[in-house]
């Protein structure tokens, strides 16, 4: 049996990825969340050839490398949709054994040895490592089952053309000052306020380590960088 310092595998990026997500608070938890935001997978020159044939796709398979997640030996995290402690395997936490991970964006056009994309949830920066052509017939599996998310929580009838969440996620309504104050904001700063409020918030309104959420006497308050959304949970959630 070899070792682990024999079987090591050294990668080097194919590429860049260029985003509009500077932080690690920006980027959206999955592509599904980041649906028409646009960026460039920069290709290395010398594998221009790599790209032949590539834009007849419409969509692509990344694999990237985690490269600001800090290293943890820990085989146990805690996923934002959950309360409990999960195996890092059977999450999609960035802080792996492995700091890899993947993400589906859809191609809009190859220009030399830039790919246009969108639905891209990559922080700025990000290295590419791989890519490789999405194939719907072998790598989509609508019926597949979703594991601990499923578990405890409603689960969401999928339809037969599109996998749909298995959890469902909390409805978040904004009163028209919030979506105006959000407005304001995101002109003056490019925080984009309210996509972020309905993010942390349809995960769930009860506080959690990955949410900045804590309760004031019979409302709640979440924290986005300096701004506080003030909001109060209905229906008995």
């Amino acid at each position: 049996m070899k070792s682990d310092d024999d079987a090591a595998l050294v990668l080097h990026p194919i590429g860049i990825a260029r985003t509009p997500y500077a932080e690690k608070a920006d980027a959206p938890r999955q592509p599904r969340a980041a649906e028409g935001v646009a960026g460039v997978i920069e290709i290395r020159r010398d594998l221009v050839d790599g790209l032949a044939d590539l834009d007849g796709f419409d969509r692509l398979i990344v694999i990237f490398g985690f490269d600001r997640a800090h290293r943890t030996s820990s085989l146990k995290v805690l996923p934002p949709r959950s309360t409990t402690k999960r195996g890092v395997f059977a999450t999609r936490s960035p802080h792996r054994p492995n700091p890899i991970g993947i993400s589906i964006v859809r191609l809009v056009r190859v220009e030399k040895t830039s790919l246009h994309v969108l639905d891209v949830d990559l922080l700025d920066g990000t290295p590419i490592y791989d890519i490789k052509p999405y194939l719907a017939y072998t790598d989509a599996f609508p019926d597949a089952k979703a594991g601990w998310l499923e578990g405890d929580a409603q689960t969401v009838v999928a339809p037969k053309a599109r996998a749909s969440d298995p959890r469902a996620p909390y409805e978040v309504v904004l009163t028209d000052a919030a979506r105006e104050a959000c407005a304001f904001v995101e002109a003056e700063t490019g925080l984009g306020l309210e996509r972020r409020i309905r993010e942390h918030l349809g995960l769930g309104p009860e506080p959690h380590a990955y949410r900045r959420i804590r309760r004031e006497g019979d409302t709640m308050v979440l924290a986005v960088k300096e701004w506080r959304a003030v909001f109060v949970p209905r229906g008995g959630e």
